[in-house]
């Protein structure tokens, strides 16, 4: 027999109004501003720019939250939805609600646990978790933290099919039930918060875990990557970005999984028309939370469009600019199978590692439950537009 639906907001509430008679305060705040504020104090300051920072002037970024702005929510009254079921369904996976943690990198310089906090904590929560091209730890390491836990990877795909495919199959073979291919970052954008502390992690030898552990990478190398640590990174450089590749290269894929591959970063319906004509189970609404392309538009500006054109033909999934459960809300009324979570939970491991992760994790669980309540929905799939002012 299923486990009843848990009542994460009231869980949630109830928890920190009960430690707060015994003057307890949350070790990690629960508003966003407050956590990132704390992560700034905590992080280095590399670790901060290369987190918190954007492409240029950072107007995409803002464009973001911009566009959350909006999308206000219409509340609904005596709706009746006392008890609220998030749980739903992503590629094959029974999760606990629409909500993953984004793939990012380097997470060695926000906590010493890095990849393996993150798996731990997504795996407590049942929730998906998309483990990094940039780990700083191995895939199958990272699997073995995350246990039984629902998983995907994202694939940077660079200048070798070769590293690309080994990837992939490693990623099959470590219980991985999707692959992300992100498109909107063949080569780096201008980031001028790393520019200008003259900062790149990879050179450094950090966040290149999956390439140094892979069996394609080191037999290009003269040297092993435990012997010559700097050519290993130097050479990870000049075959991670490609800024050539195009529709004829990524088809490769096919031939290497049976798995569902979602193409992640794309912002334009036609776009998204090509990629279900391709044959491509899923589209990751994204723009890379800013960090790619300056001046461009809010993520979630785009998403009505390419969820109209996509018209139930993929899955349709949402990152960029998420900050609080109630942005989450808004993402799926707008056609959002599932929701990405980046930053937020970084600045979690940051503070606390594990702990960290799930806090923030349990937090946007909690308002998004509440969030329904308020709305009038029991369960995830009766978020709609309707839930949306102007709708």
């Amino acid at each position: 027999m299923s486990e009843p639906p848990r009542h994460y907001g009231a869980e949630t509430q109830s928890a920190h109004y009960l430690r707060g008679l015994g003057g307890e305060k949350p070790d990690i705040p629960t508003s966003f501003d407050a956590i990132e504020a704390r992560a700034r104090e905590a992080m280095a300051p590399e670790a901060w720019a290369y987190t918190a920072g954007g492409a240029g002037l950072e107007s995409t970024m803002d464009a973001n939250r911009r566009a959350f702005e909006r999308f206000p929510i219409a509340p609904r009254m005596l709706s009746g939805a006392g008890e609220r079921d998030l749980g739903c369904e992503i590629f094959g996976a029974r999760v606990a609600a629409p909500l993953f943690s984004c793939p990012i990198g380097v997470l060695e310089m926000m906590h010493p646990e890095a990849d393996l906090a993150v798996a731990r904590a997504m795996a407590r929560l049942n929730l998906p978790m998309v483990i990094s091209s940039q780990a700083s730890r191995p895939m199958e390491e990272i699997a073995r933290a995350n246990g039984d836990g629902p998983r995907f990877y994202q694939l940077y795909w660079g200048k070798s099919d070769a590293i690309a495919e080994s990837f992939v199959r490693r990623a099959e073979a470590c219980g991985c039930k999707a692959i992300f291919i992100t498109l909107d970052t063949t080569i780096l954008g201008w980031r001028p918060r790393d520019l200008d502390l003259g900062f790149l992690p990879f050179l450094q030898g950090k966040g290149i875990a999956q390439y140094t552990s892979d069996p394609a990478f080191r037999a290009m190398l003269p040297q092993a990557p435990e012997d010559n640590p700097m050519a290993a990174a130097v050479h990870f450089t000049q075959v991670f970005s490609d800024p050539g590749l195009d529709w004829a290269r990524i088809a490769q894929i096919r031939s290497w999984t049976k798995l569902p591959v979602v193409l992640k970063g794309v912002m334009r319906a036609d776009d998204a028309q090509k990629a279900v004509s391709e044959g491509y189970e899923g589209i990751m609404v994204s723009n890379h939370g800013g960090r790619q392309v300056d001046g461009g538009q809010g993520a979630l500006d785009a998403l009505s469009a390419i969820v109209r054109a996509v018209a139930g033909r993929a899955t349709v999934l949402f990152d960029s600019g998420v900050r609080c459960g109630a942005d989450v809300f808004k993402a799926l009324a707008l056609g959002a199978r599932a929701v990405g979570v980046g930053r937020p939970y970084v600045y979690g491991l940051a503070l606390r590692g594990e702990e960290g992760v799930a806090a923030v994790l349990e937090y946007l669980l909690a308002e998004l439950d509440i969030t329904m309540a308020l709305t009038g929905c029991e369960k995830t799939n009766e978020i709609s537009e309707r839930c949306l002012v102007g709708l």
